[in-house]
């Protein structure tokens, strides 16, 4: 049809840059993340994978069975791989099913369409193609039917659900698979759509617990700083929610009078913020294993397979990879949505704690199940919707902490959290975000191509 081949060619052209890209990240070559002088910078480059310290690089060998080659190769690939996604999802728009990461090294990144004429728009990227029956949107749609129907029921026997994009459909976890059925009908969700998996997972929040540092709560509970964060010259950090409620009060791991919960949402979301004291001053940077200092470059979200570190009080330094975004999660206290499933073991003490994955902070430690002595899995609450919905800005290396002033003539600015899709302006063109993430001084949509593309 004349359409389609319109739309062909529109994709191609779209994605005629990642070539370029592919040859530098996914390729694993030892060169992976460098770019000729004077050319655009990688999405490496952008993203900082330099600056993962070696508590970060030590921690993913031990966790993910690397070297550390392999474990430097692994960052820079991801950071790469996501960039590339980003332009499929831009290009293929409605036929975009997702997108994943494979292979120790991050080496493969297959990207899922329900058209097969964008099989070889995709292979032209670099990526593995494969043909499915249900778009993103799609699958989105029918998740966000099924939370609608669980708010008004008991689902601690079907406590999460998420969309799997590896397997195109919309995943139950379920201690009683009848729990996940009776859901699925009363949401309206078509059986074929839908994958009902049993388990024996009952998450729960995780208290008592420091990422960072630890904090106490009206001088009882104890929880972790996830992020330092700014609001204006106000500093402070960002956690979980359900460490405290607005207005209570803080102290810091030394028990010094620290600040106040300036606001918190739990259940729903697992999100809350303090403000501290002039006592206290934000950094970028997260406790690391021995108290090495974790360096913060920005909050890109990393892409479904991308390997992913926590830090937490109780047991440390873990990494392991993120397996959906936008999961649904039932807790005893209530269902929190829009957080992340990862491989990352936790136990209680390691909540509200640090979830970053190279240099870029992902979110803070929501709850799991589990132990690091057998395994589990945690979920974190993503830090750009945080950061978006209390007006924060991530403490980052070069930051000064004030607010930046938009370009002139243009709707770009610093301190915006930017989710896939959205378009701005600046010098006098039009850009669409490629890859969620808070805009910063340094990362202008000219000068960051793994964020930004010129439309």
């Amino acid at each position: 049809m004349p359409h389609r081949h319109r739309h062909t060619r529109a994709v191609g052209a779209a994605v005629a840059a990642t070539a370029a890209l592919l040859v530098a990240g996914l390729s694993g070559s030892a060169s992976a993340g460098t770019a000729p002088a004077g050319s655009a910078p990688t999405a490496a480059e952008t993203l900082r994978t330099d600056a993962a310290p070696p508590a970060l690089l030590t921690a993913l060998q031990r966790d993910l069975g690397l070297d550390r080659q392999q474990a430097e190769r692994r960052l820079a690939n991801e950071a790469e791989a996501g960039a590339i996604a980003g332009r499929l999802r831009a290009a293929l728009g409605g036929d975009f099913a997702g997108a994943w990461l494979g292979g120790a090294e991050s080496g493969t990144l297959t990207v899922a369409t329900t058209d097969a004429d964008d099989v070889a728009t995709i292979e032209a990227a670099g990526a593995v193609a494969t043909v499915v029956r249900r778009s993103l949107a799609d699958l989105d749609a029918a998740k966000s039917r099924l939370d609608r129907a669980a708010a008004g029921r008991d689902t601690t026997d079907a406590p999460v659900r998420y969309v799997d994009v590896r397997t195109n459909t919309v995943t139950v976890q379920a201690v009683r698979p009848a729990a996940a059925r009776a859901l699925l009908d009363a949401a309206g969700v078509d059986a074929g759509l839908a994958r009902v998996e049993k388990s024996s997972e009952k998450p729960r929040p995780l208290y008592d617990l420091r990422g960072g540092e630890a904090y106490y709560i009206n001088n009882s509970g104890r929880c972790s700083i996830g992020f330092p964060v700014t609001k204006g010259t106000q500093q402070g950090y960002a956690t979980a929610g359900h460490c405290g409620r607005t207005g209570a009060s803080t102290s810091g791991a030394n028990r010094v009078a620290q600040g106040t919960f300036q606001g918190s949402v739990f259940p729903g979301r697992d999100m809350a913020w303090v403000a501290t004291n002039s006592n206290w001053t934000a950094t970028p940077y997260v406790s690391g294993a021995g108290g090495q200092n974790v360096q913060v470059t920005g909050s890109t979200q990393a892409p479904v397979g991308a390997s992913v570190c926590r830090s937490g009080s109780t047991t440390g330094w873990h990494c392991g990879t993120i397996q959906q975004h936008n999961t649904s999660v039932t807790y005893p206290e209530g269902t929190i949505s829009g957080v992340t499933r990862t491989t990352v073991c936790a136990e209680p003490g390691d909540s509200g704690g640090s979830y970053i994955s190279g240099s870029q902070a992902q979110g803070v430690t929501s709850g799991g199940s589990g132990d690091c002595r057998s395994g589990g899995t945690t979920f974190f609450q993503p830090i750009n919707p945080l950061l978006q919905n209390y007006g924060l800005t991530l403490k980052t290396t070069g930051d000064d902490g004030g607010p930046e002033e938009p370009p002139p003539g243009g709707t770009w600015a610093a301190g915006t959290v930017y989710q896939p899709g959205a378009t701005v302006t600046y010098g006098g063109a039009t850009y669409r975000c490629l890859q969620g993430h808070q805009a910063q001084q340094g990362w202008e949509p000219p000068n960051v191509p793994a964020l930004w593309q010129r439309v």
